[in-house]
């Protein structure tokens, strides 16, 4: 519960950190957090609920209502919207997953990764919290720096969310390896040297994966939602996301007319069928 509570309350970190990272794309500036300190009694009972909603994510059980009011201390049991709201934000913020309901009769929930990374996105086998969260601000941080940002400029905005090199962290595990070797080995991050740079330093990129199952607006409408804004508070960023979007339908159009294209090809005039027997025997007697 205590390490649930800190991860809530830990959302307020990404807030601050993006909310001075997205001057870097605009001079908006994201109001104050509306998430509470761990001195709020609804934090605790959010933590717990957060904690509840990770083991269903790991067990694949459908999620609902009646269940999450168990865990909910009877005296809050009013607010249980207000706690469900904060416990669902900090899901999507912390850990990259959604909370969607699928039936509102019923009021039952599913889990949806924001990034299809395996197990759950645990990254590594065994104990571990989902790291979705921690790979869209990464993949957030790169595309407000210009769509490549240094390892210097990566370490400081980790720093500022209390993520440090060689200090394993309650919800990442060992950030250094995280970033520089899970992630880049799965093919969300590359993690190259600066070219030309004496002594090396070194920078992250998006990697293909991220490109194939992200964009930059996916990306852009994270940030927006951390920040309690919308995509276009990010004004360059923004535009340059919605051309991104533009090129990949053009994309998707034309490779769709060459499969078309393709397909009809395949489907030309189709081979006569080889003569009968009696139509062999006929032409055989027009030759006697």
């Amino acid at each position: 519960t205590t390490t649930m509570s800190a991860a809530v309350s830990h959302t307020r970190s990404y807030e601050g950190v993006n909310r001075k990272t997205a001057k870097k794309c605009s001079s908006y500036q994201a109001p104050l957090s509306t998430v509470q300190s761990q001195r709020d009694p609804l934090t605790k009972v959010t933590g717990m609920l957060v904690q509840f909603l990770l083991h269903m994510l790991k067990m694949k059980k459908p999620i609902v209502k009646a269940d999450m009011l168990k865990v909910v201390d009877k005296k809050y049991k009013s607010r249980f919207l207000e706690i469900l709201k904060r416990a669902s934000f900090s899901m999507e913020v912390v850990f990259g997953v959604d909370l969607k309901e699928v039936d509102s009769a019923k009021h039952s929930y599913i889990l949806v990764n924001k990034m299809d990374l395996p197990n759950n996105g645990t990254v590594s086998c065994g104990r571990g919290f989902p790291k979705p969260g921690l790979l869209m601000n990464l993949l957030g941080v790169i595309f407000l720096k210009g769509n490549c940002a240094t390892e210097e400029e990566i370490w400081k905005f980790l720093n500022q969310m209390r993520v440090y090199a060689g200090k394993k962290h309650f919800i990442f595990g060992e950030p250094r390896k995280l970033i520089t070797q899970d992630l880049v080995k799965l093919k969300y991050l590359e993690y190259q040297q600066v070219p030309n740079s004496d002594p090396p330093r070194y920078e992250f990129l998006w990697g293909p994966r991220a490109h194939a199952e992200t964009s930059k607006m996916r990306v852009l409408e994270f940030l927006a939602k951390i920040n309690h804004t919308v995509p276009s508070a990010f004004e360059s960023c923004y535009k340059e996301a919605l051309r991104d979007e533009e090129e990949r339908a053009q994309a998707t159009g034309a490779l769709r007319a060459d499969t078309d294209a393709t397909a009809s090809e395949c489907c030309g005039p189709c081979l006569a069928a080889p003569p009968t027997s009696s139509e062999v025997e006929a032409d055989s007697s027009l030759c006697g």
